[in-house]
């Protein structure tokens, strides 16, 4: 399993890859959505990068804005995943 900085890093890379605007690097606790990062179809997007990347599936009641508003939410969700996974 990857650690949280590993975890951290590659959810990063992704959303400034992703993103809608020409960001080189964004705070860990910026809110995604209402900074213009990414919009509804990114988030369908990053979902599907977090089932190919970390085998974690997001089930329709986890779709909760607060588990996907910021990186750090983003990686506390897919700890929480991963961890009950094992």
């Amino acid at each position: 399993m990857k650690s949280t900085n590993e975890l951290k890093a590659n959810i990063k890379k992704y959303i400034l890859e992703a993103s809608l605007s020409d960001v080189k690097d964004v705070e860990d606790d910026a809110l995604i959505f209402e900074n213009g990062l990414l919009d509804s179809m990114g988030l369908l997007f990053l979902i599907e990068f977090l089932g190919e990347s970390f085998q974690v599936e997001v089930s329709d009641e986890e779709l909760n804005p607060k588990n996907f508003e910021s990186i750090n939410n983003i990686v506390s969700f897919v700890s929480n995943k991963l961890s009950v996974k094992v």
